[in-house]
């Protein structure tokens, strides 16, 4: 499903911490989500693509779940990456906005990359890792 400009326009100007809803509320309420079923479609169809690629983005809930999940990631040699800027790439695969952030995990593996995230998927929590890095328990 294809957002509507007007409803982009407002999930853009609106600022989250001001909205009752979550994203995907404000979403379903804008009448700009894709059903259930087809996420689920598209979560199966991205199974084949690297997690956090703009092809399979880590799903998450909301802005805090974008950065829980970041906080919780680990280079090779165990450090946090340092979080670098973030890009709004516009509509991904499972039909609401992606967020693509630069992280660095400076000498050690996997070095400098980018990581898509999608934080409208309530409830949500990730329990794996992009290739190259450990996720640490909560």
């Amino acid at each position: 499903m294809r957002l509507p400009l007007a409803a982009l326009a407002l999930l853009l100007a609106a600022p989250i911490a001001a909205q009752a809803a979550t994203p995907r509320e404000l979403m379903v309420q804008l009448g700009a989500a894709p059903s259930e079923e087809e996420v689920a479609q598209a979560v199966e169809r991205a199974r084949n693509e690297p997690l956090g690629s703009e092809a399979n983005p880590v799903r998450v809930s909301g802005v805090e779940g974008e950065h829980a999940y970041m906080r919780r990631l680990r280079c090779a040699d165990g450090d946090q990456p340092r979080i670098g800027q973030r890009a709004n790439v516009g509509i991904g695969v499972f039909g609401s906005i992606v967020d693509v952030w630069s992280l660095d995990c400076g000498d050690a593996a996997p070095g400098r990359f980018s990581l898509a995230l999608d934080m409208y998927h309530d409830n949500h929590d990730e329990t794996r890792a992009p290739a190259g890095l450990t996720l640490e328990p909560r």
